[in-house]
């Protein structure tokens, strides 16, 4: 089984993240797509984020019934903050039969040098990059790399949450299911 890996925080998820995957997973010879939610990305600040088992829950609300997509808690039960590192040798421990790549926008994989320990990384994964605008491929770092082009919206997390604490609609920027939840719940309003 090759599986694609798309990290993230995924505060919320939105229409973009599900475009991306979708793409990733019906036009590449990957078998599944997981997105893999990040309780803490060492990159980013954790103030703003709702607990991971929202966000997880939220994610499976958004792909329920799609057999190619599918929500992973897989980072929960490992140390804090999340390195990428960490959890593909956790993963290739756990699913020995499976081939695990990483799934990245060329702007996160202009900062792959950045990555605890990427040279084991890009030594033992293939990496799917689709192009972002503004962020040119100039070095491989010795990854194994498909490029792709995919559907991109100009859309981010950051955005859909400071509408819904401004009381404006995310209609159209999440699937209605993570809308409702979002409402119901009352997420992101402080």
């Amino acid at each position: 089984m090759k599986v694609g890996l798309y990290f993230g925080s995924f505060n919320p998820i939105h229409v973009g993240h599900l475009i991306i995957a979708s793409h990733l997973a019906n036009e590449t010879d990957l078998n599944q797509v997981w997105f893999v939610v990040s309780p803490q990305n060492p990159f980013k600040q954790s103030a703003t984020l709702l607990n991971g088992n929202h966000r997880l829950h939220l994610i499976k609300s958004a792909i329920d019934g799609e057999n190619k997509l599918r929500a992973s808690n897989i980072e929960f039960s490992l140390p804090k903050p999340s390195y990428t590192c960490d959890t593909l040798a956790y993963l290739a421990e756990k699913f020995p039969g499976y081939e695990f790549c990483l799934l990245l926008g060329s702007d996160s994989f202009q900062n792959l040098n950045k990555w605890k320990n990427y040279q084991g990384i890009v030594k033992n994964h293939s990496i799917y990059i689709y192009k972002r605008p503004g962020f040119e491929i100039t070095e491989l770092y010795g990854a194994k790399v498909k490029i792709l082009e995919a559907p991109l919206l100009e859309i981010s997390s950051t955005y859909i949450r400071n509408l819904i604490k401004n009381k404006k609609s995310i209609r159209f920027l999440v699937p209605d299911s993570v809308k409702e939840e979002i409402e119901l719940a009352g997420y992101y309003r402080k």
